[in-house]
């Protein structure tokens, strides 16, 4: 619009001067036409305006997502972006960056992201390089939501990540479809929906259902293309998928495939390969599932799980459920499929690892839980963490995290 201003300034001075000859030469033919003329040229400058605001307006294609047709570029470069990142030259979003929203939002989260590096990433990296000396291909992250910021940081080997929790996925970000106005608030939301877990280690569940629903980016998958692009990963591709009740994975090709599946799968996620600096490739599953016993047996998510053997488990602020007998099953297949477990005090009980199976190291401090949680405080672990003189933690996880009296433990299997 801006463009347009110094020809709107040159018509509004002819019909300046129309008016100015109008006046002198005094004659009423001349008064009528110059006013005449002076409407006409009004007119011009409100349907010029308007058609240049309509066009800012407007979203950058009217298409459908260029995404869903298996674009990999598009798709890396949408992670980018939500990321607050440079987008490679000559990009379909690459006007997007150009925005003052797109400026503020990378700002924000480049300041973001490098305290919480400093604070806390680099410092899990060397405590995961120093313990996690026999890493497995597989990481099964139970109750993790989107957070593969941490995942990624504990264990950065995987080769298979297998997510789940209670919020969905969503759909493919497409920003190439964002009406323009609606960048701001949008990135704005997104950047609130990952303030808990930068500032605090992870996500709170009420808060991020409210905040992951009800906006155009809704779902999980925005909060995975941060993470993996802000972690120096490429995404090469994303589809959806379900599993039956066998354990067997199965593509939703259209969109009204998944639409249609959704609302019956026990559990319905989402498949995203990624490399990263040149890798293996590599792959993420995020799955929207029910935990508990009885879900479960209905999904056939263990089953699926089962099929990546012996792997490596991370259990972090899960709202202490694998204590109670209704999740026993997931509880149970961390304990059988895991090489090693690492944990937080509202992950798996003390009392349920056997001790001639599991070598148990704790490191920083346990205390009770906070007041939501306090019937899960376990005198157990209490002293174990006082009996073996618990190394020390650098860095805060979980519900402790904001009171500094974090405390990880560690379990590997010994036989």
């Amino acid at each position: 619009m801006i463009e347009m201003l110094p020809t709107r300034h040159l018509w509004l001075w002819h019909a300046s001067w129309l008016f100015s000859c109008a006046r002198q030469w005094r004659g009423p033919a001349c008064v009528l036409t110059s006013a005449a003329m002076a409407v006409v040229l009004a007119g011009l400058v409100y349907w010029q305006s308007n058609t240049a605001c309509r066009n800012e307006d407007k979203p950058l294609t009217d298409k459908r997502s260029l995404m869903l047709a298996g674009d990999a570029g598009l798709l890396n470069d949408t992670a980018r972006a939500l990321a607050g990142m440079n987008v490679s030259a000559g990009s379909f979003l690459e006007p997007l960056t150009r925005d003052k929203a797109f400026a503020k939002h990378s700002e924000l989260l480049n300041r973001a992201w490098d305290a919480v590096e400093a604070r806390q990433l680099a410092k899990v990296r060397a405590w995961s390089s120093e313990n996690l000396t026999r890493p497995q291909p597989a990481l099964f992250y139970m109750f993790s939501g989107p957070d593969f910021l941490y995942a990624n940081a504990f264990f950065p080997k995987a080769v298979t990540y297998v997510m789940a929790g209670l919020e969905a996925p969503g759909d493919i970000p497409d920003l190439a479809r964002l009406p323009r106005p609606a960048i701001a608030s949008e990135l704005a939301g997104l950047r609130a929906s990952l303030k808990s877990i930068l500032g605090h280690s992870f996500f709170i569940t009420r808060e991020m259902q409210r905040m992951l629903n009800g906006r155009r980016l809704a779902g999980t998958l925005p909060v995975l293309f941060v993470f993996l692009a802000r972690s120096g990963n490429t995404i090469t591709s994303v589809s959806f998928v379900t599993i039956d009740e066998n354990g067997t994975l199965h593509s939703l090709n259209t969109p009204q495939e998944k639409k249609g599946k959704a609302a019956a799968a026990g559990a319905m996620g989402v498949k995203i390969t990624f490399s990263g600096d040149g890798s293996q490739l590599r792959t993420l599953f995020y799955f929207k599932t029910d935990l508990s016993n009885r879900g479960t047996k209905k999904s056939g998510f263990l089953k699926f799980c089962r099929q990546f053997g012996t792997g490596d488990s991370l259990l972090k602020a899960a709202s202490y459920l694998v204590h109670h007998d209704n999740f026993s099953n997931v509880r149970s297949f961390l304990l059988g499929q895991s090489a090693a477990i690492v944990q937080d005090d509202s992950g798996i009980p003390l009392r349920d690892f056997n001790a001639q199976e599991w070598d148990l190291k704790p490191f920083g401090q346990y205390t009770r839980p906070i007041r939501l949680f306090t019937r899960s405080y376990q005198p157990d672990l209490k002293e174990l963490f006082a009996k073996e003189s618990a190394q020390p933690l650098e860095f805060n996880l979980g519900y402790q995290a904001r009171h500094g009296g974090s405390g990880i433990l560690l379990a590997v299997r010994t036989r």
